[in-house]
This record gives structure tokens, C-alpha cells and sequence, in this order.
């Protein structure tokens, strides 16, 4: 997927092709700008103010608490940028808005927008690391507030893609236990249990994790079919023989080459055989080269957060060939680009 620069007319894509256009203005400049303006509209409740009526901006202001002149400045933006329409002096939601940006929506990204002026603040770290090689550890920097807009965030991008994955994740025939690996708010164990009534799932996910994302599983209603366990992937055995499925979403890019490889030795030893061992990440492409956007970009933002960063399909299938498993065929992700599940099975014999 790339990111950049779209033309509107046909002399913007002259000057896009010539290369006469200053991209790296709009790469940098006005991408920061689009983003910090979305994220505080969402923030003081522009897209919530509107979510079932339009309005004048004095309506809005009085619901937003907010400055008029400023207010209207930030209306006319967001209707530039897709978000809002005007009409007649009243403001309402685009579908874009309406589809992504309400906060009760089953795909909203409302929290995800919260959970983005932490992660502002984290990219600001870029120039340190580099001169430095020194990450920071995002998930050891958190406190009590900030690991509840984390935990929000997480299950906010997942509702983007937790459908398909329940249609779409393979499961061996009969599967009924599986353990979700830093699972957190569950919302993927979630839709492959509704999705297969026989399965149950064990969420492994550190306590601080926990203590937010229980209440976020709560909302399912789904009792003990999915269940919190407190624990650290790299310190906590496993067991031997008890999972069908074991899960690993998000998590990988956390950790190094190394450690990656010693989970999936775990997961041999835990899967009963004929049972699955699936990795879901973004994917970067082995060679460097022009495009890969989102892989290229997410590589280096979990590396200075964290202590890795996004890994390949080949990358990944040397940890699980490593360990016993057998690759089996790719998975790519259609409602999230560059997003993958790498699988793996146990032999049956």
C-alpha cells in the first residue's frame, strides 16, 4: 500500500509525473496537519455532535464547548478533507464519518484517534533512536490512563478486520481450544468463537493489559468461552498438546528474531498434533525497494517503540519450519492491506 500525494485534476498529475510537484511538502507538512486535524475533531466531539442531525455551528460549539471563529476554521477543513458535507450553513457527516468516526459504531476508529496522540508522541522519539539505537518500550512507559486508551485503541482497529478473520482464519477439522497470544480485548477470539460454536479460547496477555481489556471482552457477553489468563509469552510455559489453534496477532513485531523463534518452539510443543499455528502481522517486503509504504513505515515505528519491528512471510516461515511446523498457505488479510496470517501446521503423526 503507498501513501502520498493524489491528484485532483489533470495538471496536478503532470506536475506529479514530471516531477516538478514538491511531494516531500505534502508528505510531511500537510500529512501531520491532516492528521492532528481529524484526531482533534474527533478528540472535542465534532463527529459525535453531529451523529444524528446536522447542525449550524453555533449548535456545534455549544456541544463541543469550543471557540466559534476556531471552530468554523476546523468545519471548513474537514469538509475539504471528506469528512464533513455543508449545506445551506449546516454542517452533517460524510459517509466516510459516519461509517469510521462515530464512537458506538461496530467499525468506529473513535478510540483509535485517542490512542494516536500517545502514539504522537512516541514517533517523536525517531531522531534519538536513530542516533542512538536505543528504542523506547512503549508498553513499560505506559501508566494506568494510558493503557486503558491503548487497550480501546487496539479493539477500535480490530473491529476493521475481526469479520473477515473470522470467516477467513483456517482451523484444523474438530478444532474446539485454542490460545490467543497477547490477545488482549479478545475481540479476535471473539469472532472465531461465534463463528465456531465448539471453540473456546485462552487469552494470554500481560496483567496490565488485562485489567482494561477484561472489561472490553466483558461487552460480549460470551461467559467462559473466551477467558483471560495473566501471563508473559516469553516467560510462561505453555503446556504440551492442549491447543488446536494458537494465535499470535500484532505481537511478533514487539519482539526480535530470537525470541520469535522461541514462541513458536512453544507453540510446537502446545499444539495437539494437526493443530494450527498462526502468525498475523503486517508484512514487510524482503527487498527494499520503492513502495511497500505501510510495511516499510511500520518497521521502523515498532522498532523505536518496542525492540523489532514487521518481519517477511519468508522471515516468519524460518521460525515456524525451525520449530517443527510445516508452512502452509498465506492468508492476505483483503480489509486491512499488508496484513497477513502466516500459517503453520503440526504434523498429525
Amino acid at each position: 500500500m503507498k501513501i502520498g500525494a493524489i491528484p485532483e485534476n489533470l495538471l496536478e498529475q503532470a506536475a506529479l509525473s514530471l516531477g516538478i510537484a514538491p511531494t516531500p511538502l505534502s508528505d510531511t507538512h500537510l500529512s501531520f496537519m491532516m492528521a492532528r486535524t481529524i484526531m482533534v475533531a474527533t478528540k472535542i466531539g465534532i463527529f459525535e455532535a453531529l451523529a444524528h442531525t446536522s447542525l449550524p455551528v453555533d449548535d456545534i460549539i455549544l456541544r463541543t464547548q469550543s471557540n466559534r471563529q476556531a471552530t468554523l476554521k476546523l468545519l471548513h477543513t474537514l469538509v475539504h478533507l471528506g469528512y464533513l458535507l455543508e449545506k445551506d450553513h449546516l454542517f452533517s457527516l460524510s459517509p466516510l464519518s459516519r461509517k469510521w468516526m462515530l464512537k458506538d459504531n461496530a467499525v468506529s476508529l473513535y478510540d483509535k484517534m485517542l490512542l494516536q496522540f500517545i502514539e504522537w508522541e512516541l514517533v517523536e522519539h525517531y531522531e534519538e533512536y536513530v542516533r542512538s539505537g536505543t528504542p523506547v518500550d512503549m508498553h513499560r512507559l505506559f501508566d494506568e490512563q494510558q493503557w486503558e486508551v491503548y487497550q480501546k485503541g487496539m479493539r477500535s482497529v480490530a473491529g476493521t478486520s475481526a469479520a473477515e478473520i473470522g470467516r477467513r482464519t483456517p482451523l484444523p477439522p474438530n478444532a474446539t481450544h485454542m490460545l490467543d497470544i497477547g490477545g488482549s480485548h479478545g475481540y479476535f477470539s471473539v469472532a472465531l468463537c461465534q463463528r465456531h460454536p465448539a471453540l473456546q479460547a485462552v487469552i494470554l496477555d500481560l496483567p496490565e493489559a488485562i485489567s482494561h481489556a477484561e472489561k472490553i471482552l466483558a461487552r460480549e457477553a460470551l461467559g467462559d468461552k473466551v477467558q483471560h489468563q495473566a501471563g508473559d509469552i516469553t516467560t510462561t510455559d505453555l503446556g504440551e498438546a492442549t491447543y488446536d489453534l494458537i494465535f499470535i496477532a500484532n505481537l511478533v513485531h514487539h519482539f526480535d528474531d530470537a525470541t520469535n523463534r522461541a514462541i513458536a518452539e512453544k507453540a510446537f510443543r502446545a499444539l495437539r498434533p494437526g493443530g494450527y499455528y498462526i502468525v498475523q502481522d503486517f508484512i514487510r517486503k524482503q527487498e527494499s525497494k520503492k513502495g511497500d509504504h505501510l510495511g516499510a513505515l511500520l518497521d521502523l515505528y515498532f522498532a523505536a517503540t518496542s525492540q523489532s519491528g514487521t518481519w517477511s512471510v519468508e522471515e516468519i516461515h524460518s521460525w515456524q519450519k525451525g520449530a517443527g511446523l510445516i508452512p502452509k498457505k498465506t492468508v492476505w488479510l483483503r480489509t486491512v492491506p499488508g496484513h497477513a496470517q502466516v500459517v503453520a501446521m503440526k504434523s498429525k503423526t
